[in-house]
């Protein structure tokens, strides 16, 4: 959580994905993190919408923030899965309001965790699901 919360504050970098993509923080706690993106024409794939990497991009790092913001200092994780369904495009106009990800933890066991992520936008109105599971590494495990 301190790691989570210098990085909101500025004082450590967020990481260079983020920035990337366009996306930042808006609240973490333990369990629970939320990022938001205002979509862009930079985002877009050749048929004029944004890019589904970029809906799994942030679904993935909300799931994956979410298990990382329950584990004590030291230890680390990685993605073994990420399953995302689509339920709506997204364009720029979309973007008039931006969009916001969820990420939850909906199980943390000793070797893995697993998360879902919601992408919505203002009114609550759903353009994307996901769900990842995550290795745990602790220290001395």
């Amino acid at each position: 959580m301190t790691f989570f919360r210098e990085m909101m504050a500025g004082r450590l970098p967020s990481p260079p994905i983020a920035a990337t993509l366009g996306f930042d923080w808006v609240s973490v706690e333990p369990g629970k993190v939320v990022f938001e993106i205002t979509p862009a024409e930079y985002h877009y794939n050749p048929i004029g919408s944004v890019h589904g990497g970029v809906y799994a991009t942030v679904c993935d790092s909300a799931c994956a923030c979410a298990v990382h913001s329950m584990l004590p200092a030291g230890s680390y994780y990685t993605s073994l899965d990420l399953a995302i369904r689509f339920v709506r495009p997204v364009t720029a106009g979309t973007g008039k309001r931006t969009l916001s990800c969820e990420g939850t933890v909906t199980h943390l066991g000793s070797r893995t965790a697993i998360a879902q992520a919601h992408l919505t936008d203002a009114g609550g109105k759903l353009y994307a699901h996901a769900t990842s599971s995550c290795m745990i590494f602790r220290p001395g495990g």
